[in-house]
C-alpha cells in the first residue's frame, strides 16, 4: 500500500508513467470506465474547495467507482473533537482509498500512519497540493510536448503560493528549464527554496518585477493572485498590483505559443479578456486535473488495466 504526501514522493519516471497514464486516458477514456467498479472513494475535505474535490469525485465516478465523504469539518465528526487518526481508522472500514484536503500542515500525512487504506494529500495548509502539481505537469506535456527546455515565468505570490514552490520542486529534475521569477519585492520566493532548490542545482533563474519586460522570452506564464494582505501598507499595494495583472494588451508582447496557467480561482489577476485567447488554458487545465486523479487513483489502488 502507497500513499501521496508530496509530488516528489514519485520519481521522474513515476511522474512520466501517472502523465502517460493519464493521456491514455484522455484518448480513450471508455476503456477505462469500469476499472474502478466496487470500489469507494473517501473524500475527507476538512475544508471548502470547488475544484479539488468535484475532480477527484468526477475521477472516480468516471472509472465506474463510488464516492462518499464530507465537505467540511462542520459537517463530520471534528466538529465534536474527533482526531484525524481516528476519522481515518473509520474511514478505512468504509472506503478503499481516502482523498484529504486539511487546513493544517502535516494533517494528511498523520492519517496515513494510522489508515489502512491509499491517502492523498489534496492540499495540507500552506504546504503541499501534490495533486495540483501533477495537474500542472500534466498540462504542460500534453500542450507543450514535453517538460524539459523550457522557461517559466512565475508570476505574483511567490512567497506564500504552494502551487508555485511545489512547481518549482517538480520541474528541476528536468534538464534546460529556466525560471522567470515575477513579483513584488514583498512576495518574492523564500530564501531557502532559492538557497536549497534552485542554487544548490545550479538552476538558471532571474527575478523581476514587471510582467511585460519579460513576457516575449517565455514559454509558460504560471500566474497566481498579488493577495492585498500581504502588503504592510495600502500604497505599495496599490503601487504595484497591476504590474501583475494579465490583460490583453500585454498578451500581445506574449510569443504566439506561451500558455497561460493558473491554478484558480482566479480574482482580478487574469482579465477575463484574456480568457478568449488560445494561449490561455487554465480552464483545461482544470480539466486535467481530474485525468491525472483518474491516473493515480488506479495506480495507488493497483487496477490499471492492461493494454
Amino acid at each position: 500500500m502507497r500513499h501521496l504526501m508530496n509530488a516528489l514522493d514519485l520519481s521522474v519516471e513515476e511522474t512520466e508513467n501517472l502523465i502517460s497514464l493519464a493521456e491514455s486516458i484522455i484518448e480513450n477514456p471508455e476503456r477505462f470506465s469500469d476499472v474502478c467498479r466496487g470500489k469507494k472513494l473517501a473524500t475527507c475535505f476538512y475544508e471548502p474547495s470547488t475544484r479539488t474535490r468535484l475532480s477527484f469525485e468526477s475521477a472516480m465516478l468516471n472509472l465506474g467507482g463510488q464516492v462518499l465523504g464530507f465537505s467540511s469539518a462542520d459537517s463530520s465528526s471534528a466538529a465534536k473533537g474527533e482526531s484525524v487518526s481516528d476519522t481515518i481508522r473509520v474511514i478505512s472500514g468504509y472506503a478503499d482509498i481516502c482523498a484529504m484536503r486539511h487546513p493544517k500542515e502535516g494533517a494528511p500525512y498523520v492519517a496515513s500512519l494510522h489508515s489502512s487504506i491509499p491517502v492523498i494529500n489534496a492540499g495540507d495548509g500552506g504546504h503541499n497540493h501534490p495533486t495540483q502539481t501533477l495537474t500542472d505537469l500534466l498540462t504542460i506535456k500534453n500542450l507543450k510536448g514535453r517538460l524539459d527546455n523550457l522557461t517559466v515565468g512565475l508570476c505574483g505570490d511567490l512567497k506564500f503560493g504552494r502551487t508555485v514552490h511545489s512547481l518549482i520542486d517538480a520541474m528541476v529534475r528536468y534538464p534546460n528549464v529556466r525560471f522567470v521569477m515575477i513579483s513584488p519585492p514583498e512576495l518574492k520566493i523564500p530564501e531557502y527554496l532559492r538557497k536549497d532548490t534552485l542554487d544548490a542545482r545550479g538552476i538558471e533563474y532571474k527575478e523581476v518585477n514587471v510582467l511585460e519586460d519579460v513576457l516575449p522570452e517565455l514559454d509558460l506564464l504560471y500566474m497566481t493572485r498579488v493577495q492585498r494582505e500581504r502588503f504592510f501598507n495600502e500604497e505599495d499595494y496599490i503601487r504595484l498590483k497591476d504590474s501583475f495583472i494579465l490583460d490583453a494588451r500585454k498578451m500581445r508582447l506574449a510569443p504566439e505559443d506561451m500558455l497561460v496557467l493558473h491554478p484558480l480561482p482566479r480574482v482580478n489577476e487574469i482579465a477575463t479578456e484574456v480568457d478568449d485567447d488560445p494561449r490561455a488554458v487554465y480552464f483545461k487545465q482544470a480539466k486535467y486535473g481530474v485525468y491525472i486523479r483518474m491516473a493515480l487513483i488506479m495506480t495507488l489502488l493497483e487496477v490499471i488495466p492492461e493494454c
